[in-house]
């Protein structure tokens, strides 16, 4: 049997280095929590008395999320019998008693957190109130994306067990899903398995274990498995962090794959017979150190028998043990050794995402950006991370090739990793920026790259106003390998390229050659992916090493999201003022009509049926709806279809009860959101179609500062972004300048483009969508007589009930952003209770008619 050492808090600095450097020794600590006022604060009573009425989350074994109020909880305490019983585990108890956070100080010695960069609503949850009474506790787990944690206990006694990284515990089972990398683990509950499965394991299988007192806190290293059994009721709470001693194994587990995160849990096991004899071949430990493990063991399904079941497999210890014995070599859990086993043919920016992952993508993406940025000191150990998550460094190769052919300098240190939260890697130079545009795989990108490229030719050609508040065009191309060289092919967007054709990727039929992958081809291909759930991207060989990429002039201040905690009300305002005025110019830009034979591609395809109820006269009339309003229509008919498996997917915090009724809330025929009439016999349509940017967000919109006068009437801006010597984000007055990034440019309902603006910009602000609309001033709807009033009860006369129904159908959980915002919306009952919530101001829009 194994303990945890227990050291006393003035002896400890030392034994904590050594505890986070090699990541196997457990610290029981005390002394640490000494000075809290948690320790005589957080008793049940006194709980009782001060948070009677506050609700906390309930953990339980299935998905469904609960909250109890204190005081109901703890009658259920007192009165129940259960054999795993429910647990306060809440990482919002800081939201919901902030007054608990003043109770108690994160010890120096776990002070030091890389996700402290990250806003409150970006960073991924990290702290937790835990109370519960006996028999209840955590069962066997590892710590989200391999971070390490400490917990202090303030009342009660907790049992321990831990088991090093690899080494699955008896009784458990690793599912790892070979698509996206998502990790789940079916384990018995805490109490049954120190009931069922710990007495069948023999001394030298048994894990590190200790009991936790009143005032201790303990050290759980990263990739460490452990469970926790509540000997008595008890209070506790704990924080996880990332630290320069895991940081690389949080980003290693969240880079895409799935072979990585399958042996960061179950070791070897993890392995087909055929890649554990490739690494026996190429390890250079000693065999004598390992004990082997059952190698008929798949990476989808990791089991661990019962200790009796080993007598089938004569030759291999017991199913308790069936890892390499690395606790004792601390060589198993090396960074380098796991990251062998990344699958590098995936990337971060076009494959799936787990959704187990502790953040999203772009808050990945942001986290590495932002610390890249603010800790320069830690480059070499932040380079590291960003090639295990994103594979930083083909990237920044394939930017090296890209400004050799330009003759554009190469990037310094400080640009050699992409910026912010988009989906492209985008690297931000002196004098220009360079996208290499790859999100979605070759198909998505050639037509991104595409569209975009013909809009600009529009903005030139009509020499819209609003060219000038978009970045200017350098230059455009594709960059691929060719023999085992890479090569460069400069494109304007107006041919197909040979190494395009090569793919056998050729653009939409009936839709024109001027751009062949433009916005009626990009628009035919989205319309192709929503009819088929299974949509598989193009691929063909080679098609992963060819990346279409953009070159823009550099845009002179800052992106709205570094400044919107330090801009005034009036600027704002101005801001509010200024994307109405840039979305109507961006609106009245002409756009590519489709021509009949484009309906005839759609007409073609007999795998596509209308949802139930769509009006059979408006599909078979199509001479009278425009071929782009039928195929707006048939897309978003599909979607539907997809719904409430997404919905369910996304999860909280967008409400059970909610999503049980989107069905009934969406129309059954989209076809009516067109608002159909008649005048003088012919059919009309009630709203207007246009480009639509889909993704103006607050890192799309760049502001500078603007120039003030001094008391002697001179005005002064220095060239080093102050203003008489004081730094400009100290009160001064920001005028936005640039709208950036038009990769998601489509054509469509002008309407679409308000929800990023109004959710992400605008923080569900209604007083700054009014302001937009009142610069905005073009219709988004003509008014007729079977309409009304835009509040009356005819739902498709209401904007923000068009509005409401993009949000739910779109391919972003745009959903989970509002539930965040507009928290009491959480317990609303209706859908259309959150449209007049979010949307109700678009209603009273003037400019109706």
């Amino acid at each position: 049997m194994h303990y945890v050492c227990k050291c006393y808090f003035s002896s400890l600095v030392r034994y904590f280095e050594l505890a986070t450097i090699y990541n196997y020794l457990q610290v029981l600590l005390t002394g640490l929590a000494d000075l809290w006022p948690a320790r005589s604060a957080w008793t049940i009573d006194k709980l009782l008395l001060n948070y009677g009425d506050t609700a906390f989350k309930i953990s339980q074994r299935t998905p469904r999320k609960i909250s109890m109020k204190f005081k109901d909880y703890v009658s259920y305490m007192k009165q129940q019998h259960d054999e795993d019983p429910l647990y306060i585990f809440d990482d919002k108890f800081g939201e919901s008693a902030p007054g608990l956070l003043k109770d108690y100080n994160v010890p120096q010695i776990f002070q030091d957190d890389l996700f402290d960069v990250l806003d409150r609503d970006s960073r991924p949850p990290f702290r937790w109130l835990i109370i519960g009474p006996e028999r209840s506790g955590a069962s066997w787990h590892v710590d989200p994306s391999l971070s390490s944690a400490w917990n202090t206990l303030l009342c009660g006694r907790k049992r321990w067990a831990l088991y090093p990284p690899g080494r699955v515990p008896l009784g458990v089972t690793v599912h790892v899903n070979d698509e996206d990398g998502d990790v789940n683990i079916d384990t018995p509950s805490s109490m049954q398995w120190w009931l069922d499965f710990y007495p069948l394991l023999a001394d030298e299988d048994k894990p590190i274990e200790c009991t936790q007192l009143p005032g201790e806190t303990i050290f759980v290293p990263s990739g460490w498995w452990h469970c926790v059994l509540n000997l008595e009721t008890t209070v506790a709470v704990t924080q996880n962090f990332v630290n320069s001693r895991n940081f690389e194994f949080v980003c290693l587990d969240m880079a895409p794959g799935y072979p990585h995160k399958g042996v960061c849990r179950a070791g070897l096991l993890a392995l087909d017979e055929g890649s554990l004899e490739n690494i026996e071949k190429n390890m250079s430990y000693e065999k004598d150190n390992f004990s082997y493990p059952d190698l008929t063991r798949k990476e989808k399904r990791l089991r661990i028998l019962k200790s009796q079941e080993s007598e089938n497999h004569k030759g291999t210890a017991n199913g308790a043990s069936k890892s390499y014995n690395l606790g004792k070599q601390n060589l198993f859990y090396d960074i380098n050794f796991l990251a062998t086993f990344l699958d590098r043919e995936r990337d971060h920016y076009t494959s799936p995402w787990s959704s187990g992952n502790c953040i999203g993508p772009p808050e990945m993406r942001e986290w590495l950006s932002k610390l890249w940025v603010g800790n320069p000191e830690m480059r070499e150990l932040i380079w590291k991370g960003a090639c295990l998550a994103l594979n930083a460094e083909k990237w920044l190769e394939c930017l090296r090739k890209i400004c050799f052919f330009h003759n554009l300098p190469f990037p310094n240190d400080d640009e050699k990793l992409p910026v912010g939260m988009g989906s492209n890697p985008v690297y931000v130079m002196d004098g220009y920026v360079v996208k290499i545009v790859v999100e979605g795989g070759l198909e998505s990108s050639i037509y991104s790259l595409g569209t975009e490229l013909e809009f600009y030719n529009t903005l030139c050609e009509v020499n819209s106003p609003l060219k000038n508040y978009i970045p200017n065009v350098l230059a455009s191309g594709i960059l691929h390998l060719e023999n085992g060289s890479c090569k460069i092919d400069s494109w304007n967007g107006k041919e197909v390229p040979d190494v395009i054709g090569k793919c056998c990727l050729f653009p939409e039929k009936g839709t024109g050659d001027v751009f062949p992958f433009g916005v009626r081809s990009k628009k035919l291909f989205e319309y192709r992916k929503a009819r088929s759930p299974e949509y598989e991207p193009h691929s063909s060989a080679g098609s992963t090493s060819i990346w279409p990429y953009l070159i823009t002039k550099r845009c002179k201040g800052k992106i709205f999201a570094q400044l919107r905690d330090v801009l005034s009300r009036e600027d704002v305002l101005n801001l509010a003022s200024f994307l109405g005025e840039q979305l109507r110019n961006l609106h009245s830009l002409p756009y590519p009509s489709f021509s009949d034979s484009t309906v005839s591609i759609v007409e073609q395809n007999k795998e596509f049926s209308f949802a139930s109820g769509m009006d059979a006269e408006f599909v078979s009339k199509r001479s009278d709806i425009p071929a782009e309003w039928e195929i707006f229509a048939r897309t978003l008919s599909r979607k539907k279809k997809d719904v409430s498996r997404r919905l369910n997917k996304w999860g909280d915090p967008i409400p059970k009860t909610l999503i049980e009724k989107v069905d009934g809330y969406l129309p059954d025929d989209f076809l009516k959101l067109l608002s159909l009439y008649k005048e003088k016999g012919t059919k009309s349509i009630c709203k207007p179609w246009s480009w639509i940017h889909s993704d103006i967000m607050d890192d799309n919109i760049y502001m500078e500062p603007h120039y003030v006068s001094c008391s002697n009437g001179i005005t002064a801006l220095t060239h080093n972004s102050s203003v008489n010597g004081h730094n400009i984000d100290e009160g001064k007055s920001w005028h936005p300048n640039y709208i950036l990034d038009f990769s998601d440019l489509s054509i469509g309902d002008p309407v679409y483009d308000l929800i990023p603006i109004h959710i992400d910009v605008f923080r569900g602000d209604s007083c700054l969508l009014k302001q937009l609309l009142q610069s905005y001033k073009l219709p988004l709807m003509r008014k007729t007589p079977e309409h009304g009033s835009m509040t009356g009860s005819d739902r498709f006369g209401r904007l923000s009930y068009h509005a409401m129904c993009y949000c739910i159908l779109h391919d972003e959980n745009i959903l989970g952003a509002i539930f965040s915002i507009w928290k009491e919306l959480k317990t609303a009952e209706s859908w259309e209770e959150v449209e007049q919530t979010v949307w109700g101001e678009l209603n009273n829009y003037e400019s109706f008619a």
